[in-house]
């Protein structure tokens, strides 16, 4: 009987950084691993478990793969990912490795304490905090890292006395890890490459290896060996030093819905207005499956902001054909004028 605890890593990452795609290469190259997956989806419509139970992978099959959709999981550990864990850890099949994406509004550092917990730490430990960071989008200025030209910002312009509850979310991700993946790289300049490690080093020691497209060998990404649970005390998130109390935190800047549309005709069209509506809004997400008439395969789309790709991914199975979006925006978005801009956009291609 194997008494060595099981190593898991948890991939975090913000919206759209590309954590699905570097866990399914990692299941592509797993040789022979068996490991399980805890997929954290935020919103009504679990599009990246759907996406990693369809790739076809055979030490990774579907009852592997494990879905959490009762929200962002930091908020719900006692109550979701325990008893996941527990009942994952009951099956007779013990898996070789146990792979956590959280949804890319989640903090880490609950999450990683929940480790610590009886009946867990026993058998489990956090093998690695793997932050991914879309090193195009951080180039390009989302998030605001230097101290100095913050207080500039706020001298110039009141809407700025406190830091947006995203730029704290980038931060907490990076403290909160072993090691951080700059992914979509492809299109920068060594410069803004360069720009973007000085960023990243603002917030975490870790160390940081350049990705290609999401495409890392396994054993950079495995076995660090780091026991992450006696660490995260040490990595506090803004939300714990700003609420020493124990008050709980939540997500109330954010907001999420699910769009159902018909079947689109013309998808490229499609996609092409969607980045349009997307923009318009200052959507941060946006992701879901498309019914594309005569394909037998789904179109996946998904993408951060206007940054929207699209692809089929594998074949419809019964009865589950049909167009579903998910939205995920900041608070006070107007959700009524997307879905009817969304309708308008499905209504155009099918008079087309």
């Amino acid at each position: 009987m194997r008494t060595e605890k099981i190593p898991a890593t948890v991939i975090t990452g913000f919206l759209g950084a590309g954590k699905t795609t570097l866990i399914r290469h990692l299941l592509e190259k797993a040789d022979g691993r068996r490991i399980a997956l805890i997929i954290n989806e935020f919103g009504d419509l679990g599009v990246d478990g759907e996406v990693l139970k369809g790739c076809g992978i055979e030490t990774c099959g579907e009852d592997d793969v494990i879905e959490l959709t009762n929200g962002c999981i930091c908020c719900t550990v006692a109550d979701d990912f325990i008893p996941t864990m527990t009942a994952l850890l009951e099956r007779p099949a013990r898996p070789d490795h146990i792979v956590i994406e959280t949804s890319g509004l989640a903090l880490p550092q609950p999450l990683v304490q929940a480790f610590n917990w009886p009946g867990i730490t026993e058998r489990v430990t956090v093998d690695g905090v793997v932050t991914v960071v879309d090193a195009a989008a951080v180039a390009a200025g989302r998030f605001a890292s230097d101290p100095a030209a913050v207080d500039a910002q706020r001298q110039a312009d009141p809407s700025l006395d406190h830091e947006s509850p995203l730029e704290e979310l980038f931060e907490d991700q990076l403290r909160a890890a072993d090691l951080v993946v700059l992914n979509k790289v492809e299109t920068l300049e060594p410069a803004a490459l360069d720009a973007v490690r000085e960023t990243v080093a603002h917030s975490t020691p870790a160390p940081h290896v350049v990705s290609p497209a999401g495409h890392l060998p396994p054993e950079v990404l495995l076995g660090l060996g780091a026991a992450t649970e006696t660490l995260i005390a040490g990595r506090k998130s803004h939300h714990e030093m700003e609420h020493e109390d124990g008050g709980e935190h939540d997500h109330d800047e954010f907001h999420s819905f699910v769009v159902d549309a018909p079947a689109i005709p013309d998808p490229d069209r499609f996609v092409a207005m969607l980045k349009e509506i997307v923009a318009r809004h200052d959507v941060l997400r946006l992701k879901g499956f498309l019914d594309v008439p005569g394909k037998p395969m789904r179109m996946v789309v998904q993408g951060v902001g206007a940054r929207l790709a699209s692809s089929f991914d594998r074949l419809w199975q019964p009865g589950e054909r049909a167009t579903q979006l998910v939205v995920i925006a900041e608070a006070g978005v107007n959700e009524s004028a997307i879905r009817n801009e969304i309708e308008a956009a499905v209504g155009e291609r099918l008079s087309a």
